[in-house]
């Protein structure tokens, strides 16, 4: 059998999968997600023991610091994805919920209401997590899921996908509702895309190379979640404190993920002040530091930032600094060299923290907090499927309501157009 019937085959299986699920109550699908959570707990060790085989090929690999600590799984997080589980239960089922209603003057009863999409592709990387926080979120919103994880998480992704058939056989529910191309093979991603008649939507969570090759090759349509390169600017008058905890916090606490800070923009007047202070923090942390001229005449050790270091995401302790001279200046390099994704502004000035929210041109725009939040989890979503960088149906972090679409239901007593 080749890649492509191969992956045919598990399109077609998701595909059969999605009618049961469409019609699925509430009480069916949080059954369904309890048994996940039981699952989950008593499968932990054997997950971990899939987990270790993933870093030591890892580690043989060479796979860096950043890609593996995205690959881990340890007991506390394995407790976050239950809990992740928890909070997609307690979410309002969107499915079936009218967000819409008219009467026309012909006495016709037109309503919109929300439905499945139907059947999920997922392509993405390095992060087993995401394998059960896709899954839940699409089987708690009606829709059945196709999963390619990235070769480096091949035994993780194998065994929690397992995890999952078994608490779908728990409540009776078919085992096609989650599948997964179980191979390492890149041609599995080629096939995937041309999987029209079964997959309705692709969701691509990874690199922009990744990314970049499923928008240009796809015949399903795609929502993509794009890279962060995410921004701090600190205003004339911003509150020092508050902004070295945010621009601290956004790159430090966890830098291998999308919505940790890369750039860092002072207002000029502000710099003197604020950037040898920020910059010995950083340095306690082991940051280096980039910097263009201005920043480098204010902080000693400064390596001078190139002009592809305003587009690059790094992913890592690595923080790109540049000295602006005014809110103007800020929202237009942000505009221009950022990814559209999360970026935040640190002042005291009401009127310049409304502007900087409406003229910045990303997918989460935050007045004095940390990047770090925008996650489904931390906006009351439960887990998240991606975060949107795009503007059609999603943008920001992808729940529920996300994952389905609209359709008309209109009731009529007999009327007949003329």
């Amino acid at each position: 059998m080749t890649i492509f019937d191969q992956v045919e085959k598990k399109a077609r299986s998701a595909k059969e999968a999605s009618g049961m699920l469409y019609n699925c109550s509430t009480k069916k699908k949080n059954e369904l997600l309890k048994a996940l959570i039981r699952r989950l707990g008593g499968e932990t060790n054997r997950i971990l023991a899939a987990n270790r085989k993933d870093l030591s090929n890892a580690q043989a690999r060479g796979l860096s610091k950043v890609l593996t600590e995205r690959l881990t799984l340890n007991k506390k997080r394995i407790e976050q994805l239950a809990r992740g589980v928890e909070a997609v239960i307690r979410l309002p089922d969107p499915v079936g919920r009218i967000v819409d209603k008219r009467r026309r003057p012909n006495g016709l009863s037109i309503e919109k209401m929300r439905v499945p999409l139907g059947t999920v592709g997922i392509i993405y990387e390095s992060r087993p997590n995401v394998t059960i926080d896709a899954a839940s979120l699409c089987l708690k919103s009606g829709n059945s899921v196709l999963l390619r994880g990235g070769s480096e998480a091949i035994n993780s992704n194998k065994k929690l996908v397992d995890v999952l058939k078994l608490a779908l056989r728990d409540v009776g529910l078919p085992a096609g509702s989650v599948e997964f191309i179980a191979t390492t093979d890149r041609r599995a991603v080629t096939a995937m895309l041309q999987q029209e008649r079964s997959l309705d939507v692709i969701i691509p969570r990874g690199s922009r190379q990744l990314i970049s090759f499923i928008q240009k090759n796809s015949s399903v349509p795609v929502i993509a979640h794009g890279e962060g390169n995410c921004h701090i600017y600190v205003d004339r008058d911003a509150d020092l404190t508050m902004a070295e905890n945010v621009v601290f916090n956004a790159k430090v606490q966890r830098p291998s993920v999308c919505n940790a800070a890369e750039k860092l923009l002072v207002h000029k007047d502000a710099a003197s002040r604020f950037l040898p202070r920020i910059a010995n923090r950083l340095r306690q942390a082991n940051v280096e530091i980039r910097g263009d001229r201005k920043t480098d005449s204010l902080v000693n050790g400064v390596k001078p930032a190139k002009k592809a270091d305003w587009y690059t995401e790094y992913l890592d302790l690595i923080i790109a600094i540049k000295v602006v001279n005014d809110l103007d200046e800020a929202i237009a390099h942000i505009n221009r060299y950022g990814s559209h994704h999360s970026d935040a502004i640190v002042t005291r000035t009401r009127a310049n923290g409304e502007r900087f929210l409406r003229e910045v041109d990303s997918a989460v725009v935050y007045v004095n907090a940390s990047t770090r939040f925008t996650d489904g989890f931390e906006f009351g979503l439960g887990a998240e499927i991606g975060i949107s960088t795009q503007k059609l149906h999603a943008r920001g972090p992808m729940g529920l309501v996300e994952l389905t679409s609209t359709k008309y239901i209109v009731h009529g007593k007999g009327q007949i157009r003329t």
